[in-house]
């Protein structure tokens, strides 16, 4: 089963890292995505550039409207997601608890991917139907 696995940082802890410090804590990291690819585990993933580069797009007064930045203000920011293969959600939880960025402060949230195939089989039957009349 896959599983999403969101990575917040603190931008502040981050900054206030030596650059030394941050190179070790990306070598320790990347070696052990290096391991979950070796064992099957690392289905992919990817860093996202910081918070005030994000924009927000959302549905308002009847049209598409943006606001810089993530929807919610928090200290802890979406740093970067990995999608994950793993037994169960137990398996996936011990798998990131051995990452190293949860003991330089990091936080995972590990969601199950949801599996959209039924619906969008339908919705395609669906759409088929309309173009056929």
């Amino acid at each position: 089963m896959k599983y999403i696995c969101l990575g917040y940082y603190d931008p502040a802890r981050h900054a206030a890292m030596t650059e030394q410090e941050r190179e070790a804590m990306f070598d320790e990291c990347f070696e052990y995505d290096d391991h979950l690819r070796a064992n099957g585990h690392f289905v992919g993933g990817e860093a996202l550039q910081p918070s005030e580069t994000a924009l927000t797009l959302y549905w308002k007064n009847g049209k598409v409207a943006t606001t810089d930045g993530p929807y919610a203000e928090t200290k802890e920011q979406l740093g970067g997601i990995l999608v994950l293969e793993a037994r169960d959600m137990n398996h996936a939880i011990q798998l990131m608890s051995q990452h190293p960025a949860v003991k330089y402060g990091s936080i995972f949230e590990i969601r199950p991917i949801g599996d959209m195939s039924e619906i969008m089989k339908a919705s395609e039957q669906r759409r088929r139907k309309l173009i056929a009349r």
